[in-house]
């Protein structure tokens, strides 16, 4: 049973978020064989301020 935690910035819709699950999901699938029903995956949205790269908050960046 494949689970899968995404983490991105906010700010991405419904749809492309359904098409990503999607996309992720048949890989999933494709290359280790699971069935798509026991894909799970989470999405967590997260403003700039939670996250950071090179050592600065992305907020800080923009």
């Amino acid at each position: 049973m494949p689970f899968v935690n995404i983490v991105l910035k906010e700010g991405r819709t419904v749809e492309q978020k359904r098409e990503m699950v999607k996309a992720v999901t048949d890989a999933i699938v494709r290359t280790v064989g699971a069935k798509a029903e026991a894909v799970h995956i989470v999405v967590h949205d997260e403003p700039a301020h939670n996250l950071a790269h090179g050592g600065q908050l992305l907020s800080d960046k923009q």
